[in-house]
């Protein structure tokens, strides 16, 4: 066990545990952003540099601080760490420059993609970006392609996070897309235009930070504020069939898979469940989903009391807002 020092917030950890998982034990303001770490996917992380920290003080044995800030996600705590996150004014300055470059080739196209509302890179660039930007230069601009008959990839919107090629790699036996050139030319594409068509490959518009890949089944139908989370379930031979289901009155409108508090799906789904499942009958719903309080998605789904007058106190009650 290792005993290490976050915020001045103390935890003991398992041995190879790294500072972003030992801050998620934690919680709250002190655990880092990472846009490309999933700690359902093998080798994710250390590419996008959000979650960067100061180790102050490297362990018990060497009070010293590590030289530069550190990418969280892929650095092991040792016995006696000591890091700095939001307590830091370096870490603060350099994660605003990293969301400064995340955001030089990223379109301010909010208002048409279908990722806006539960959008990670819209979170960051709230919480660090800059209001202006000194960007002159061109953009890169790519045309809007069809990888397959469920999957639209707008690479104008990539972060070069790895995810997807990640979740295709583990999850099916043969990846048909991935990560083409080097550099600034570097793109998310398949070879020879084939087509993405393994049964769970659904998946990678679960695990993108941003508006890259999206649900053709999905796309420009409704904002996700105006529809209604609900947990659904149902037997299913290629996947454990628990998903999450957005509705609206009693259509469902799309499928998803179910995310924890930190964004990252907890079991991955099948397509069949994804797509060819759209009707409330073959759901078993188990009740509506736990949504943030500070998520523009929980605008009007949440509770609010109603609160009893002086002459009938009584009248008091909390009830469900539609």
């Amino acid at each position: 066990m290792a005993k290490v020092t976050i915020d001045n917030h103390s935890i003991e950890v398992p041995d190879g545990t790294t500072i972003l998982q030992a801050a998620r034990i934690i919680g709250g303001d002190i655990v880092p952003p990472a846009m490309c770490y999933y700690s359902k996917l093998k080798g994710s992380g250390g590419k996008c540099r959000t979650c960067l920290v100061k180790v102050s003080q490297s362990s018990a044995k060497d009070t010293r601080p590590m030289p530069k800030l550190v990418a969280s996600c892929s650095t092991p705590v040792a016995d006696g760490m000591v890091v700095q996150n939001i307590t830091s004014p370096e870490v603060l300055e350099a994660r605003k420059a990293v969301v400064e470059f995340l955001l030089i080739n990223h379109p301010l196209d909010c208002p048409v993609c279908d990722q806006a509302g539960e959008c990670d890179l819209q979170n960051l660039s709230y919480d660090h970006g800059l209001e202006t930007t000194r960007y002159k230069e061109e953009r890169r601009e790519y045309t809007s392609v069809d990888l397959g008959p469920y999957i639209k990839l707008h690479m104008n919107r990539c972060i070069l996070c790895y995810r997807c090629v990640y979740t295709a790699d583990q999850l099916t036996d043969k990846r048909l897309h991935g990560i083409l050139y080097r550099g600034d030319v570097a793109e998310i594409s398949t070879f020879i235009q084939n087509s993405v068509e393994n049964d769970f490959s659904g998946n990678v518009i679960d695990v993108c930070p941003v508006g890259a890949l999206t649900d053709r089944t999905f796309r420009f139908k409704s904002r996700v504020w105006f529809l209604k989370p609900f947990l659904a379930s149902r037997e299913c031979p290629a996947c454990n069939g628990k998903v999450t289901v957005w509705k609206f009155g009693n259509e469902i409108y799309r499928v998803t898979g179910r995310k924890d508090k930190f964004g990252e799906v907890e079991e991955f789904i099948c397509n069949t469940c994804r797509f060819e499942k759209k009707r409330s009958e073959d759901w078993l719903i188990e009740g509506p989903s736990n949504i943030e309080r500070e998520s523009v998605i929980s605008q009007n789904h949440y509770l609010k009391t109603k609160k009893g007058s002086i002459i009938k106190p009584l009248e008091q009650k909390t009830e469900a807002q539609e």
